[in-house]
């Protein structure tokens, strides 16, 4: 793997919530740590509310973390003044979730995609500007001609192909894709998914992509990080992760994943989690899974784990792992190897 382009060490974002006296916030992140290498997608799942969203909109600082690290190709980007915030969003840019929110209906499609070239002055002049906004839009499979018209006279795949070129504006090295095929018919979702691979082999795009299910994640990234109430618990190379999920929360998810054989789906075993994901605002003591696990033991409820290595890079944040896992399972829950 080349050298990281993003850098997130005890990342959190914690929300105040009601009177500041009770001093009660929602731990939206709450110590995430990871890296992303350049010119790699990294993946990052898990259902809606673990804060994915958030960890995205951290790191581009449209929201402001409470503590923790971010760093950039060497820049530390919560350091960064307002005026060097600037300069520093050209290279880096956000895809958003929903296409019908996140455009304007006032503006035309080609205001929308020339915004980021009027705020950061580039390619000045009025026909400088349309032929970029030309190219762009063909870039994404969208004819020039739709410059002049307005989102509400396009589908939601066309929409989103706005969104994308409206994001490739300024030649970001880094983009980050919050669910941007959620909002999407199945059979556009393909197409958009194609797109995105498309641009990152031309342009050399580096990626983190999130999705709140592991079977849209599995074909356009290198590596998955799997979030679960504000924490990453398992982190791996793609082919890895599917094949061998330490975390019982990771093998939960890939159990929902649809097969298309049935004899298969017949046979195969379904993990079904109890209850909902806690209120980040009550967090569970100890691990933050043993509320819903499966095969949780005594001291899940006294020990918080980190992320550790289980071989070959594979991390994952589950007691029954690491140089302690075997004897805590053997003693505290015999039938679990």
């Amino acid at each position: 793997m080349s050298e990281p382009l993003v850098e997130v060490r005890d990342l959190t974002v914690h929300f105040p919530v009601g009177p500041r006296r009770d001093h009660r916030v929602v731990r939206a992140v709450d110590g995430v740590s990871f890296s992303v290498a350049r010119g790699e997608t990294l993946g990052l799942v898990g259902e809606s509310g673990c804060g994915k969203s958030t960890t995205g909109l951290a790191l581009l600082r449209l929201v402001e973390p409470t503590s923790g690290q971010v760093h950039f190709d060497g820049t530390d980007v919560r350091a960064l003044r307002r005026r060097e915030l600037r300069g520093w969003r050209r290279r880096a840019a956000m895809i958003f979730q929903d296409p019908y929110a996140s455009l304007d209906p006032r503006a035309t499609v080609g205001d929308a995609v020339g915004e980021a070239l009027d705020i950061h002055r580039l390619h000045q002049g009025r026909g400088l500007r349309r032929a970029r906004i030309a190219e762009l839009l063909e870039r994404v499979g969208l004819h020039p001609d739709v410059a002049d018209r307005y989102p509400h006279e396009f589908s939601g795949g066309q929409r989103q192909r706005v969104g994308i070129a409206r994001a490739l504006a300024c030649e970001p090295d880094f983009i980050v894709a919050d669910e941007p095929i959620a909002a999407l018919d199945v059979s556009i979702q393909a197409q958009v998914m194609n797109l995105l691979a498309e641009l990152q082999a031309d342009l050399g795009l580096t990626f983190l992509f999130i999705a709140h299910d592991l079977a849209a994640v599995q074909h356009v990234s290198d590596r998955i990080a799997v979030m679960y109430l504000g924490r990453i618990v398992e982190l791996a190379d793609r082919d890895q992760l599917y094949r061998d999920p330490q975390h019982p929360y990771t093998r939960a998810l890939l159990s929902a994943i649809p097969v298309p054989d049935p004899a298969r789906e017949r046979a195969r075993e379904r993990i079904l989690l109890a209850g909902d994901v806690p209120s980040p605002m009550d967090v569970p003591s100890g691990c933050r899974f043993r509320t819903r696990c499966p095969v949780v033991v005594e001291a899940c409820g006294r020990i918080d784990p980190a992320l550790q290595d289980t071989g070959d890079g594979h991390e994952a944040a589950c007691l029954l792992h690491g140089e302690v896992g075997t004897e805590v399972a053997r003693s505290s829950h015999p039938d679990v190897s």
